[in-house]
């Protein structure tokens, strides 16, 4: 029983929400940390704190969660959050590469060589 997963964690770390705000968020769109938050980071939560810092380097939602060991709904929730604080930028991909096979192929591959 010990290896079992907590959901108890997810369940804090978004306030007990499943959706993000917005919940459009795309996992390929990609996130950079705003002045904003580069000034606020040290009065962050500490998963927060650490989006804002790995994203001082543009980087996908799907990115940010395979790197902090999230749950892509959960990651979608605080990148969403930091977001409408204005502590995040997200870049939205444009509606026709929703579609395209290569970048969809590139974020596997990118997400592959993290683990």
């Amino acid at each position: 029983m010990a290896d079992e997963p907590s959901l108890l964690r997810p369940y804090l770390l978004t306030s007990g929400r499943a959706q993000p705000v917005d919940q459009s968020l795309e996992i390929e769109a990609q996130v950079m940390t705003s002045r904003l938050g580069a000034a606020s980071h040290p009065k962050l939560t500490f998963e927060r704190q650490e989006i804002v810092s790995l994203c001082r380097s543009t980087m996908s939602v799907a990115e940010v969660a395979a790197l902090l060991g999230l749950h892509i709904g959960v990651a979608r929730v605080l990148v969403a959050d930091l977001a409408e604080l204005g502590y995040v930028v997200v870049r939205r991909p444009a509606n026709h590469t929703s579609a395209d096979l290569g970048m969809i192929e590139r974020v596997i591959r990118g997400l592959e060589a993290i683990h």
